[in-house]
């Protein structure tokens, strides 16, 4: 397993870092946009090169491997998570960003194996920030090691917080609470339009927490085993282990200041796919 997790790990570098390449080049040209599930959730045709870019050159090298792909899933592709060595890819995640020409969107590639993760790449080709982790041999940034803060309560805390693509009314009534709550619990409130660099920043110790209702499983595969492999943790909002399906997760550096910031939290609970 050890020696084939250096092949996947260099393999899909490799693969991510070319990817990285067109989302640079069109950063700032004008994009070919279309809506999914509501209109303010784009793709663009990057997002779609990019994920066949990775699906294509990791099907070529690892022929038995098995995929979640954001964009794949949104065309009808089963969202699977077995036992069989599985990469969830996010091949653009901040695409609202990207349409803008905001330069934090970032590809993120997980690498699932028995369910749980081995390989976790977070790169933002526009500031040239790589995240990386494999299990168990920590968590860098551009290849200097790095660590999650050691803030272990609110008032201490910078809290990174979206407000996702869901216009769903309850949805929007618990995240406005969550706001109004926090932020005079704690020293700020952050939102970089991305799940996966709000978890790295978490990784690196810029922000000491994050939580989210509405994410997919591609979103937080990278960075759940980034912000481990730091020394964080990453649980589900209400306290307990985190179902990565459910769509709802909390990371922090400190595991009290996780507990306080759920113990603060009005709960949330996605549908499926809203």
């Amino acid at each position: 397993m050890e020696n084939n997790l250096e092949e996947f790990f260099a393999v899909s570098l490799e693969l991510t870092k070319k990817a990285g390449t067109l989302i640079r080049e069109r950063l700032n040209e004008k994009k070919t946009v279309e809506t999914k599930s509501c209109d303010i959730d784009f793709v663009t045709e990057t997002d779609k090169q990019v994920e066949k870019l990775l699906i294509e050159g990791l099907t070529e090298a690892f022929p038995t491997h098995q995929f979640i792909g954001e964009e794949s899933v949104a065309e009808g592709a089963q969202c699977s998570l077995t036992d069989d060595p599985t990469w969830i890819i996010d091949p653009v995640d901040g695409t609202l960003n990207f349409v803008h020409g905001f330069p934090h969107s970032c590809i993120s590639v997980g690498l699932f194996i028995n369910r749980e993760p081995q390989i976790g790449i977070i790169y933002n080709p526009n500031l040239e920030q790589l995240f990386t982790a494999k299990k168990s041999e920590g968590a860098f940034l551009n290849e200097k090691r790095i660590h999650v803060s050691d803030t272990a309560s609110l008032s201490n805390a910078l809290i990174a917080f979206e407000n996702g693509t869901s216009r769903d009314p309850e949805k929007l009534k618990v995240l406005l609470e969550n706001y109004k709550a926090l932020v005079p619990l704690t020293q700020g409130m952050r939102a970089l339009g991305s799940a996966a660099l709000n978890m790295a920043m978490v990784a690196m110790g810029g922000a000491d927490a994050y939580f989210e209702y509405g994410t997919h499983i591609w979103d937080i595969a990278a960075g759940e085993l980034i912000v481990k492999e730091a020394g964080g943790v990453f649980i589900d909002p209400c306290g307990g282990e985190v179902d990565r399906m459910s769509r709802r997760f909390l990371c922090a550096s400190t595991r009290s200041l996780a507990d306080e910031l759920s113990k603060n939290l009005v709960q949330y609970y996605p549908m499926p796919r809203d």
